[in-house]
Formats: C-alpha cells, structure tokens, sequence
C-alpha cells in the first residue's frame, strides 16, 4: 500500500514538472537559454506544420525525427500555446482545394530534387523541407535544410538538424515581435541605388525589418537607433567628417557592414571593349579600416574554382560557357554562426584582405577563396582573351584567402589623437557626444567585394537573385548560389535581438557507421537482435519459475 502511495504522489508531481537529463554529447535536446526566453513569450496559440511526412529519403527520415525531437522540447517550454503536426506535400492546405505544395509555389517556396544512392543505382525524389508557421493571420515557411548540391551528403543533413532550434526559433521571433529593427543604407558617396539593389531591400531586408536611406554626406550624424549600416559599394571619397560619422557612429553602439570593392573593374566595361584596366578607386577609407583591425589589398582574387562565362572560343560566334577565375566561387569553413551550414557563395572581381593585430579586437574569418587561388596587383589588365587558353593550374598555389572579416570587441575611435577644430565643431553643431572609444563590446564586419549583395537585372529590366550569373541564368549552368543567405545570416548576428546566437553555433557529430562491417555482420546482429530478447523473456521465466519453486517447497 505505502509503494502504491508513492508512485501516486510521483505520477501527480510529474504532471506539474517534466524534467529530462540530456547525455548527448553535443546536448542536442537541450534548449538554449534564449530559446526559452522566447517561447515563454508565446501569447496567442502557434501552430507549427512541418512538410516531412510521406516515403522521404532514409536521410530525410532522420530530420524528420529531429524535427519532432525539436518542436516537442518546444512546447514543453510553450505549452498549450503551440501545437504542431505533420503533413504531406500532396494533402489540401487548410480549408481550401489547393494541396501544400501549390500554396507553397503561390508563396515563392519550392520543393528540392534530391538524389538518393541506393544499392541497385540511384533514386530521385521531390521533398519539401518546410516547416509552415502560423500565428494570429501570419504564415511563415522556414526551410529545414539547404543543401550545396543535389547529391544528398550526411554533414549536410546533420548540420541541418543543428540548425533546427535556430531555424524554428529564429522562424518564431519574427513572427511574435511586432516591432522591427532599423537597417540603414548609405547612401552619398556613389552606393547604388537602382534595380541592382531591389533583392536587398525588397526581399532580404524589408520583410524582417525597417529600411532607412542615410546620408552620410548630408545628415549632420547617424542615429545610434539605427541598429545596423549597411555601405555598400561605394565609390566616391570619404572626407574626414563622413569618415567621423561613420566613427562616431561604431563608438556609440551602432554595428557597421563594408562591402567594398578597392579596385575599379566592371563588367560593363570588359564587355564593350574586351578588356579594362583594374585601379584603385581612392575610396579614402583605409586608415579608418587599419584602426579597426583590417586592410583591403589593392588587388584581384582569381580562384580555379569559379563561375562561368560565355565565350566565342573559335571566333565564329559561337559561343560556349568557360570557368572566368575572376568570378571566384567563394567558401566558409563554418566556424561561426554567420557561415554555419552556409552554401557557396559567388563573388565579382573580389580583393583580398589582411587581418591587423588590433588590441581588443577578435577576427573570425568569415568567407575565403578556395584551395586554389591566386592574386594580381594593381593596375591590373583584365582581358576577355584570358579564357582562350586553360589557366596554368601551377600558379593557383594560394589556400583559403580572406574575403570577408567579422570583427568584434571594444574598438577605438581613429579620430582619438587627431580631432581638428573642424571636425570639433561639425560634432558641437550635431549635438553628439565625442567617444575615444566603444563603452561595450561593439561588431563591424569587411567584406572585400560590393557585387555580393547585388543582383543583375536581365531583359525586361527583371532583376534576378543576388550573386546569380545573368549570363547563366536560364541555362544548365545556373547555380543558386547563397548570397542572400550570407546576408541574412549576417544581419541576424549582427543585430542579433533575440540572442539566438548560441543556438545557431551547435554541432552535431556524423557517426557514420562502416558500411563494410555492416555488410559483412548484418545477419549476425539481425540474429542477436531478434532472438536475444527471446533467449532473456526464456531465462527470466526459467530463473522466476526456479526461485518461486524452491520459496513455496516444504
């Protein structure tokens, strides 16, 4: 009676309180802490559907636990508030006629083709890994996985299910937080501000939050309310008093993005006449770089890994697509949550960067060349002619070049020891407050090319994604490349108001097992598995039926 009386009093605490304990390694069932400071801030009823049900992939399957693993520690924390399910692609989206994977198609989602390897050859397959989220009369897809390519890879797959929490979670914070943050763009100093710009703004920027033109010629200072400032190729020269703005700017908590090209090469101008010059534009911006902890070089990145190019080869016009080395395919090396799990990243007549010992300052790189690159100096004679011949494979001997830098700590003003009377006065008159330095820990990213976060703009003035090749685009050579998730994923860290942060920087081990010895004792582990438990169940009742015996003999 006493043993029924505690298992009762447990049973009713147990329903009051749930507590796990995670031993995993990598504490893959553990919730960040910020994930739990947002769920608890879940006030209206969140219904979350995820699109993995149906014959998936073996790979698929196992994010589809994972995702029910995630979204169950969810609503543990959030209670009655969230609710989830899983559907299939072909099922009827709510109360209309139309299936989930129309609806998702009207929304701009679309499935993946995937090729699974099997024993017998390979299998192709449509899957879609979506989760919809809906709240009060807001629906947001998430996607569960990007892969790099249509080959399914396991470090593809575990990355994505350590990437679950964030993606969910980060996927949550949009949709409950009503207010937006501020990202500025500059403008001023020659930054372009026509239909090159409109998947910036339009797609990458203004569905998350409030875009704000500044600019930093006229404004008399930048409001430190704005969270972020994006600079974004500019080419014109920066007087001292812009550059002081900008200063000012860091040192009173605004967080800065350079995307600067050093050197003048275009496109436009390769194709007019076959060949340009490359020269620096005298932007007037490294000293201020070089105070922070950075140095864009005046040269050109040519990496073996590239994209392409059309070509007439033979002369005849006909033309035929060739790699262009000037278009370097960049890569990370997901050392940090900016570039974690991030895809190929495409690039324009890029430069190089060099890392400065700065006091106080932490450097994490965060994009690079490939292992196969090489760089020229300024002025440099760039020619359409270059492709005629294969490139000699013996001069790319450069490995993993920095492009972009991320740089975080307590930064100090570059106008510490030379503010003039001028710039004194310009700062009176704007009513702010001179800082040698940031007060707390501060963030400002380089990225050594402007054409990264722009898109091209093809016939009928239709502007196409960023960092996708408008001479590729409609061909078997496109290639979606993941400029605009390096943007976002940029954006998200550097405002970071949720500080989801540390659930985005999780890793997930691949334990892959020997395929060799799986093959060679399947049936052994098949026998120990299937007639193990039997020969126990057997034991169990020969030992229970012995002791009873000898207890009740006389």
């Amino acid at each position: 009676m006493f043993i029924v009386l505690i298992l009762l009093l447990v049973n009713i605490l147990a329903s009051f309180h749930h507590s796990r304990i995670d031993l995993t390694n990598e504490k893959r069932f553990t919730l960040s802490h910020s994930t739990h400071l947002l769920l608890r801030k879940i006030e209206q009823p969140l219904q979350i559907e995820i699109l993995l049900k149906g014959d998936l992939p073996s790979g698929f399957k196992s994010l589809a636990t994972s995702t029910e693993d995630i979204v169950r520690e969810f609503k543990e924390e959030a209670g009655i508030n969230l609710s989830f399910r899983f559907v299939a692609p072909d099922e009827t989206f709510q109360s209309t006629s139309s299936t989930y994977a129309d609806t998702l198609s009207s929304m701009g989602v679309y499935p993946i083709n995937l090729t699974s390897q099997l024993k017998n050859g390979q299998e192709q397959k449509v899957v879609y890994p979506i989760a919809l989220l809906y709240y009060e009369d807001k629906i947001l897809p998430v996607e569960l996985y990007k892969g790099k390519t249509p080959l399914i890879s396991f470090q593809e797959l575990s990355g994505a299910e350590a990437m679950l929490e964030y993606n969910l979670a980060n996927g949550i914070a949009k949709l409950i937080h009503q207010q937006k943050a501020t990202v500025g763009y500059a403008i001023g100093n020659g930054e372009p501000v026509d239909m090159s710009v409109y998947d910036l703004s339009e797609l990458a920027i203004k569905p998350s939050y409030n875009l704000q033109l500044i600019n930093v010629k006229e404004q008399p200072f930048i409001n430190p309310d704005c969270s972020l400032l994006l600079i974004v190729k500019p080419t014109l020269y920066f007087t001292d008093g812009e550059k002081l703005k900008i200063d000012q700017y860091i040192m009173h908590g605004g967080k800065v993005i350079f995307f600067i090209d050093r050197l003048n090469a275009e496109m436009d101008s390769l194709q007019i006449k076959n060949e340009v010059v490359a020269f620096d534009r005298g932007l007037n911006l490294e000293d201020m770089l070089f105070k922070y902890g950075v140095r864009i070089n005046p040269d050109l990145l040519m990496d073996l890994q590239c994209d392409y190019l059309p070509f007439d080869v033979n002369g005849n016009g006909q033309f035929d697509f060739l790699p262009w080395n000037y278009f370097p395919v960049l890569e990370s090396s997901g050392n940090h949550p900016v570039n974690k799990n991030l895809g190929f990243v495409s690039g324009r007549f890029v430069n190089t960067i060099d890392t400065i010992e700065t006091e106080g300052i932490k450097k994490d790189i965060i994009l690079q060349s490939s292992a196969n690159a090489r760089t020229i100096s300024s002025p440099a004679l760039i020619s359409g002619r270059e492709n005629v011949s294969a490139p000699e494979d013996e001069k790319y001997k450069k490995s993993t070049l920095p492009v972009a830098v991320l740089m975080q700590g307590k930064f100090k003003s570059m106008f510490a020891n030379r503010l003039t009377e001028a710039l004194r006065d310009s700062l009176n008159q704007s009513a702010m407050t001179f800082y040698k330095e940031t007060r707390k820990d501060n963030k400002v990213m380089v990225v050594s090319d402007g054409d990264i976060v722009l898109n091209s703009v093809v016939k009928g003035n239709q502007p196409i994604a960023m960092g996708m090749n408008s001479f590729t685009y409609g061909t078997q050579r496109e290639f979606p490349f993941a400029n605009r998730d390096f943007l976002l994923n940029c954006l998200q860290f550097m405002i970071d108001e949720n500080g989801l942060s540390d659930a985005k920087s999780k890793d997930y081990v691949v334990r892959l097992l020997d395929t060799k010895k799986v093959n060679q004792f399947k049936s052994v582990w098949q026998i120990i598995n299937i007639v193990g438990p039997v020969i126990l169940v057997l034991l169990f009742g020969i030992l229970f039926q012995w002791v009873r015996k000898r207890k009740y003999t006389t």
